[in-house]
């Protein structure tokens, strides 16, 4: 039997029981163990006020190295881009949708001077940039939660991932879905990490749950993120997509206030995922990203894109 690590969260559990699901159709059984990591203890702070990487994931493989648990499932877009000695992406299953969206109101019929919230610099830079006459808020919670805080009128919308409300059935919630064009994913965003150890049983019985294209998709748009130097705390946004085998990818930096945003976009083959995402983020440092990621770096207590 394998033991999968998780998250306590309703969204990070649905995860764990769709990989487990996955896995009983290959004949493996599994139990899951519910691990808290320090994204979770921390509940009265801005998670970017903390200011280092791994926020939801160092503890969980810390059980995983330790032999506790034999694969752990994460957000992808939680998860470092340099992984500890000893552990990789055993598996990553086709993504749900990568979008963001917006659930209370549509972009384009939200009154001046009203609140939106969100846990994110990356969405509120974003937006900011498209309606500076909003009042951006952060909002902290599980989705439950940040949709109760709508519903109770402490903000006119929220904007959210797309993947998870579709995956514990609020799908029906979302006022609109915004395109990459409009507002750039996070990396990773939309797609789930099955970590293991670097050999063993558990990583040759996940193997079977990898998807290619997604695969080559989000290591494109990881290369981006190492090539900047960032984490999920920042700024940064980035998105592949693959079609008959070519991988498409913009990526985008952007200040906080919106006042300066650049966006650069590639192509070429998904087999050079890696290579294209990295060359992109060269051209975003060169292109101006670099003050941008220095100005961000300096400044206490911006918001987490979580």
């Amino acid at each position: 039997m394998l033991v999968i690590g998780s998250r306590g969260s309703q969204l990070a559990l649905w995860q764990a029981r769709w990989i487990a699901s996955r896995l009983a159709e290959r004949g493996c059984e599994t139990r899951i163990e519910i691990i808290k990591t320090t994204g979770d203890k921390i509940t009265d702070v801005p998670l970017a006020k903390v200011g280092t990487k791994g926020l939801f994931t160092k503890e969980i493989e810390e059980a995983l190295l330790e032999g506790r648990i034999d694969l752990a499932v994460h957000s992808l877009k939680d998860l470092p881009t340099e992984l500890p000695v000893g552990l990789v992406i055993g598996a990553i299953p086709e993504r749900e949708d990568p979008r963001d969206a917006l659930v209370g109101s549509k972009l384009d019929e939200l009154p001046a001077g009203v609140t939106v919230g969100t846990s994110s610099l990356r969405r509120a830079a974003q937006l900011r940039k498209m309606r500076p006459d909003l009042v951006m808020e952060s909002i902290r919670g599980n989705l439950e939660t940040r949709l109760r805080k709508l519903d109770e009128g402490q903000y006119r919308a929220i904007v959210l991932a797309s993947a998870g409300l579709t995956r514990l059935g609020w799908a029906h919630r979302i006022s609109q879905v915004l395109e990459p064009e409009i507002m750039c994913p996070a990396v990773g965003q939309g797609a789930l990490a099955v970590e293991t150890r670097e050999s063993g049983y558990a990583k040759e019985t996940c193997q079977s749950l990898d998807h290619t294209a997604t695969r080559a998709a989000v290591t494109a748009e990881r290369a981006v993120l190492a090539a900047l130097g960032g984490g999920c705390q920042v700024p940064i946004g980035a998105y592949a997509e693959v079609q008959d085998e070519t991988l498409r990818l913009i990526a985008v930096v952007i200040s906080p206030d919106g006042s300066r945003l650049v966006r650069e976009n590639t192509g070429g083959p998904m087999q050079e995922a890696e290579r294209l995402g990295s060359k992109l983020g060269a051209r975003l440092l060169a292109a101006g990203a670099r003050g941008i990621l220095e100005q961000v770096y300096s400044t206490p207590g911006r918001d987490a894109d979580v």
